[in-house]
């Protein structure tokens, strides 16, 4: 941890409150001079929206229909393409000129746009080496740790900008010790190795991606006793399989991981600026209170050991010089791959990793579309623009359909609409690195947002292939999404609806949950409605934050036509209109009222045997149930 980037500890001068009036801020770090700067920009927004005060349409729907048949697949198309052509890590020049970019498309649009800089936390490879020792007859190999590129490929001058692999906040530390296989990294695997009498104390785990996040599988290792860990991609589940005799293919010829393909990420167990865990971070140059180098070290939000992440071929090679018992059928690759032991050993890995932690700017981007009747309340558009690599799918995919919305809501606003609420579409910053940007915006203007947001509606990744619509909601939205989706074709069934492939899966809408993505914040910390979609599966999608996640990927397997992206956008867009416009805020509880009823009975079946009673929890909920369906009766007439 770099010394002089925590010169603030938690002693030192306590931060100005950011909010001074109703009004919502944006403000650069809470300052007065950033608060001037965001006060000046309302001003000549209200003024924009006066002018126009005289339009008001007579009936929103028929500009929510005229909204369904304004998409552009050139335009999404376009939008994606311009911002995939470098990779843009959060705060890097790189990333900057995609704020650039966002920011500009919102101003040609006329609407007012403001960029809001944070100095926040974020981590860097500075060295990374990964040997294999002599073992079982084999030479030592040092490891190359490089996604190759192939031949061919248009962005294979731009691949040389991409950020060497590595896990964001890994400890930095060397290693040098025998290998122990820990399958998916559960706990339940470690206390299986336990049970075959296989010491993971002081040993480098070697674990696969699969069913949890990378920061669960390096603090799982970590609390088995492992010293190091390393995350490989398996073949059986990123590369794709092949028919008997057949080669397996893999990108750019199909869909599949290639073989030197590296899935990267973050180990930070937290949200938001590791260095202001639940308060906001400040602009560079502002003075903000922050967690001390040595508060911060011995948090366990940090994962506390190395850890890389390697390839296919290289978790292999490592497989293969491993000794110890078969591992069970269950932990074995797939056709092909040696034959996996538990070990330990005799392959011993040399490991070491050197990361650079330091303050560093990121910008959030806005625009706002002020709200006639009742301005002081947000509907939130949101996606986050940094990525990993080139970012085609996760994030761009998204920010292309949010900036497809963006213009289809300036051709409204060209005919007169005007949303009774505030929309505000927002592109975050530093997504990938622990929801920094999001959170930091949330936590600087958390009593406005928690009384006048209505709703947060995230689209990270807009689409993964096919495979239909998947949202994830709280239940106050789901009739809303399913009446949105009613209205919008399927893509790849132009006869049905989304809705009507949608309704195939069960549960058709699923819960928002966890910290995967920008809701967390809202939901988590201030318990805003929200919303996350995407088109197709994640299974569809196995160059994940890696070097292939690129424009190609998308052209060839993730949607050729872009017809996918302006799918999302419809039904994104229309459920955003519905809730500024509609003069009663279409949340339906009735939905709820049954969620919170199977919770009930999950809880009920806990307590059996306790001296418990839910009576008091169980009346509550069927008066609710009852007071929801009433309103929702009464909305009709």
């Amino acid at each position: 941890m770099a010394t002089a980037a925590m010169a603030t500890s938690r002693g030192g001068k306590q931060r100005e409150p950011l909010l001074q009036s109703p009004t919502l801020t944006a403000a650069n770090g809470g300052g007065a001079a950033g608060r001037r700067r965001f006060l000046a920009f309302l001003a000549v927004t209200a003024a924009l929206v006066a002018s126009y005060r005289l339009l008001e349409p007579a009936n929103s729907s028929r500009y929510h229909a005229l909204f369904l048949t304004l998409g552009s697949n050139a335009t999404a198309a376009a939008h994606l393409r311009a911002l995939t052509l470098r990779p843009h890590v959060a705060g890097t020049e790189a990333n900057a000129a995609a704020a650039r970019y966002v920011l500009d498309a919102f101003s040609s649009l006329s609407f007012p746009a403001h960029i809001t800089p944070y100095s926040v936390l974020l981590s860097y490879p500075v060295h990374r080496s990964l040997t294999l020792a002599a073992a079982r007859g084999l030479a030592a190999r040092p490891f190359s740790l490089v996604q190759e590129t192939y031949k061919g490929d248009p962005f294979a001058e731009a691949a040389a900008e991409v950020i060497p692999t590595y896990f964001a906040y890994s400890a930095s530390g060397s290693v040098a010790a025998e290998v122990v296989y820990a399958n998916y990294g559960h706990n339940e695997d470690y206390a299986y190795l336990a049970s075959r009498g296989v010491d993971v104390a002081g040993k480098v785990a070697l674990v696969r991606y699969g069913d949890i996040h990378c920061e669960d599988m390096v603090r799982n290792a970590r609390a088995a006793g492992a010293a190091a860990a390393i995350v490989y991609t398996d073949a059986k589940d990123f590369g794709g399989s092949a028919p008997k005799g057949a080669k397996r293919k893999w990108f750019p010829d199909a869909r599949w991981l290639p073989p030197t393909g590296v899935q990267v990420g973050t180990l930070y167990y937290g949200n938001g600026d590791p260095t202001t865990p639940l308060w906001p971070s400040c602009a560079a140059g502002d003075d903000c209170e922050r967690l001390s180098a040595e508060d911060l070290s011995a948090s366990e939000a940090m994962p506390g050991i190395p850890a890389l992440p390697v390839s296919a071929r290289d978790g292999e090679t490592i497989l293969k010089a491993m000794g110890g018992d078969v591992a069970p059928p269950k932990w074995q690759g797939g056709e092909g791959s040696p034959v996996y032991r538990l070990g330990p050993g005799p392959a011993v890995l040399n490991l070491t990793y050197i990361g650079n932690d330091t303050l560093a700017t990121i910008e959030n981007v806005y625009a706002v579309i002020q709200g006639k009747e009742e301005p002081d309340r947000y509907v939130i558009i949101g996606n986050h623009r940094d990525a990993w690599t080139f970012g085609a799918i996760d994030p761009n995919s998204g920010t292309a359909a949010m900036l497809e919305i963006a213009e289809r809501l300036s051709k409204l606003q060209a005919k007169g609409w005007r949303p009774r609420r505030t929309i505000i579409l927002c592109s975050w910053d530093a997504e990938e690195f622990a929801l920094i940007g999001s959170t930091e915006w949330v936590e600087e203007n958390m009593d406005t947002l928690a009384s006048r947001a209505i709703a947060y509606l995230n689209v990270d990744i807009s689409v993964f292939g096919p495979g239909g619509l998947r949202p994830r909601a709280t239940p106050q939205l789901d009739e809303l999404i399913k009446e949105a989706s009613k209205m919008v074709p399927d893509p790849d069934e132009p006869s049905q609806t989304l809705y009507d492939t949608m309704m195939r899966y069960h549960p058709p809408i699923t819960r928002v949950a966890g910290a995967g993505t920008d809701f967390a914040a809202f939901l988590q910390h201030i318990g805003v409605p929200s919303l996350d979609m995407s088109y197709g599966l994640f299974d569809e999608y196995p160059v994940y934050h890696s070097l292939y996640d690129d424009y190609v990927w998308v052209e060839r397997f993730g949607d050729p036509l872009f017809q996918r992206h302006v799918a999302v956008a419809s039904v994104w867009g229309l459920i955003a209109l519905k809730l500024a416009d509609d003069e009663i805020i279409p949340f339906n509880y009735v939905s709820y009222a049954s969620e919170l009823e199977e919770f009930t009975k999950d809880i009920a079946e806990k307590c059996k045997g306790f001296p418990v009673s839910l009576s008091p929890l169980q009346k509550s909920i069927k008066q609710l149930e009852s007071a929801a369906t009433k309103i929702h009766e009464e909305k009709k007439l």
